[in-house]
């Protein structure tokens, strides 16, 4: 096993079960960003809080 595997079973047992929490957070945090900059990022910021949703459910499963 090498260290990659060990880092992501750590990860994939602190997302199992908060998966909800964490996609909160994400949003939160986008809403702020868009908040400080007058969302002149806005398709960016909504860019990454798909694929971390995405991503989030697929370590779900």
């Amino acid at each position: 096993m090498s260290i990659f595997d060990d880092i992501k079973g750590k990860a994939e047992d602190l997302v199992s079960g908060n998966e909800d929490k964490i996609k909160d957070g994400v949003e939160k945090a986008g809403d702020f960003i868009d908040s400080k900059t007058d969302a002149k990022f806005k398709d960016q910021v909504d860019g990454v809080q798909k694929a971390a949703s995405d991503f989030l459910d697929r370590t779900a499963k």
